[in-house]
């Protein structure tokens, strides 16, 4: 995965948090920020149309491990959805969650989830170039990048995007 880094003036924290959500957590397809309704948006795409009652049940297995990981923290979260949709042959899942109470250890669990429920169909980023110690400062980029993303004003609705081995952000 290839990304390049400009002066920090150059790049907000919301691109930044963007960046290195994709580059660490290869099954995230894209994600959205709405800074208005201070809501990260997360999609995966699965390689099969999933059955309703699979769906229901990732669906609740979803927001089920949202809510107790939160109870764990002591926090209540504000908005934790899962939506999703078909196109063909593959589905599209999008799950939807408040930056002001996220941390990257829920969105560890999420991409968990999915690896463990769909391992086999579920698009991923060959993330294979990687080294222990990546990965861990892409983790500490991202816990940084949360608590500034929810502590400062971000103006622009972004979405990231992968591409041919990089990672691509646009201004909605």
């Amino acid at each position: 995965m290839e990304f390049i880094y400009k002066k920090k003036d150059q790049v907000t924290d919301g691109v930044g948090l963007l960046i290195s959500l994709l580059v660490r957590y290869p099954e995230v397809a894209t994600i959205n920020f709405d800074p208005e309704q201070q809501i990260l948006k997360f999609k995966f795409i699965v390689l099969k149309t999933i059955s309703e009652e699979e769906m229901e049940f990732l669906k609740q297995q979803m927001l089920d491990c949202i809510e107790v990981f939160n109870k764990l923290q002591g926090k209540t979260v504000r908005l934790g959805s899962v939506d999703h949709q078909y196109f063909d042959s593959y589905t599209m899942i999008e799950i939807n969650r408040d930056v002001e109470t996220l941390v990257r250890e829920e969105i560890d669990l999420i991409a968990a989830l999915f690896r463990q429920n769909l391992e086999n169909s579920l698009v991923k980023d060959d993330s294979s170039g990687f080294y222990e110690e990546d990965i861990v400062i892409q983790e500490e980029i991202i816990d940084h990048m949360l608590e500034i993303v929810k502590d400062c004003a971000v103006e622009k609705k972004l979405f990231a995007f992968r591409e041919e081995g990089k990672v691509l952000v646009f201004n909605k």
